[in-house]
């Protein structure tokens, strides 16, 4: 579909793009020719992703460890990065998420989610576009988002809240910076599967399998597609949308809501259940990080 070395040129950052959806569209921006950052908590992680990635495709991936949910080491990590030349896209992709009723949340449960979806997604696009302001540069920002910005979602009240501030961000400075040449956009996909994802919001579920039964078109959403969207979005093919959320689901929230709503049927067992395996992974995930 894209020319080959389309990105040449580019300098990139995404943003938890060691793992996942982020590693994906990172690993079509390099093959099509840009130069590659990508940052996130593990730096193990995102040392390894970055190896992996030049090892196939060739390039140049950088990888920073990094909590976006610290301001000051954001805007020190953006410094670092434009002193070697200052990048051309943002890719606003790390997030948190997890099911809960929210009666039963915590409020450090909740600024799990916000501190990095909502703040942390703020710190990195302000400190990038402001420099991209001071310098006189054009450039562009995709943020991952959701469909719920739409209509919001129950179990999933701090996400919902947290994207539903990214995508007025976008709508916001789309309109704020547009006259210094800088475009902001969200992509809301559908489900992906992906194990940080699986494992979180849809605990004891097949990967996909209640997405399959009631998507209008019978199936869940492929890494291929995100790329292809996300690359056009960042390629200039059409530099006149700005401020917009594009849904990449199949239809499926026009159809469905596209959110959490099935769940009102769970029982108490249920829920607990699902703390259970939340909390199992998380441990795991902490075990790992040490």
């Amino acid at each position: 579909m894209f020319t080959e070395k389309l990105l040449a040129g580019r300098r990139i950052l995404v943003t938890g793009g060691g793992t996942g959806l982020g590693k994906a569209m990172a690993t079509r921006f390099l093959e099509l020719g840009a130069e590659i950052h990508i940052c996130g908590r593990r730096k193990s992680v995102c040392d390894e992703t970055a190896t992996e990635l030049m090892d196939i495709h060739g390039g140049r991936v950088t990888s920073h460890g990094i909590d976006i949910r610290n301001a000051q080491a954001v805007d020190e990590m953006i410094e670092a990065i434009f002193k070697d030349g200052p990048l051309t896209d943002l890719v606003n992709n790390a997030a948190g998420n997890f099911i809960s009723r929210t009666e039963d949340l915590s409020p450090r449960g909740f600024d799990a989610v916000a501190n990095i979806v909502m703040h942390g997604t703020f710190y990195v696009t302000h400190a990038v576009g402001r420099r991209w302001i001071a310098n006189k540069l054009p450039g562009n920002v995709v943020s991952i988002t959701v469909t719920w910005v739409r209509n919001g979602s129950p179990y999933v009240v701090p996400s919902a809240m947290s994207k539903s501030a990214v995508h007025a961000m976008t709508m916001s400075l789309a309109a704020e910076w547009g006259r210094y040449g800088i475009r902001l956009n969200t992509i809301a996909p559908g489900e992906i599967p992906t194990e940080g994802m699986s494992k979180r919001i849809k605990p004891g579920d097949e990967a996909g399998a209640r997405t399959k039964a009631m998507n209008p078109m019978g199936r869940v959403g492929t890494m291929e597609e995100l790329q292809n969207l996300a690359v056009f979005l960042i390629s200039g093919g059409c530099d006149w949308i700005n401020g917009e959320t594009i849904a990449m689901d199949g239809g499926q929230a026009l159809a469905m809501g596209g959110n959490f709503y099935q769940l009102r049927d769970w029982t108490d067992g249920d829920w607990e259940k699902a703390r259970d395996q939340i909390k199992a992974q998380n441990e795991k995930d902490r075990a790992a990080r040490q």
